[in-house]
């Protein structure tokens, strides 16, 4: 290798990959990384779920965008989605991004993330992270807090 060349990082051999097996443009950009809790399996379990097509959705809080000042996801970009060791395990790309409140999400939304039986098992397991994620991030949980509803689809693994 010549002294001038830059070896690629895993993230970046495995995007350039994925455009070159799926003939997608070379412009086309990384939108980011993405991965699910970092505390023990659980991450693992969500990437489960992505691969097997059981997981369609993502919620996060509205306000956790606002506090960090990060634009929101817009349809149509794609993200690297990573395993807890950082490895790339696949590529979605973002189907649509709907802002609602909480109390407004539906079993039909809500059974998109592919881990809940019900709409009320939802509710709980959402509002304790909420309350959670709010302690941290200083905002408060309230049934019409805003939520960031984004659909996604697999285009490579």
């Amino acid at each position: 290798m010549d002294s001038m060349e830059k070896k690629l990082s895993p993230l970046d051999e495995y995007w350039n990959t994925f455009l070159v097996k799926t003939g997608r443009d070379s412009e086309d950009i990384c939108s980011g990384d993405m991965n699910f809790e970092s505390k023990g399996f659980e991450n693992d379990a969500q990437i489960a779920l992505i691969l097997s097509g059981r997981k369609t959705a993502i919620f996060s809080s509205f306000p956790s965008f606002s506090i960090d000042s990060e634009p929101l996801p817009v349809s149509g970009e794609l993200y690297l989605i990573l395993d807890r060791g950082e490895n790339p395990r696949c590529v979605i790309e973002l189907d649509s991004v709907t802002i609602l409140p909480y109390n407004e999400i539906t079993w039909e939304m809500a059974k998109q993330e592919g881990e809940d039986a019900s709409l009320a098992e939802w509710r709980e397991k959402e509002q304790e992270y909420l309350e959670d994620e709010g302690a941290i991030m200083g905002f408060s949980f309230t049934p019409d807090i805003k939520l960031v509803f984004q659909t996604f689809h697999v285009v490579y693994k």
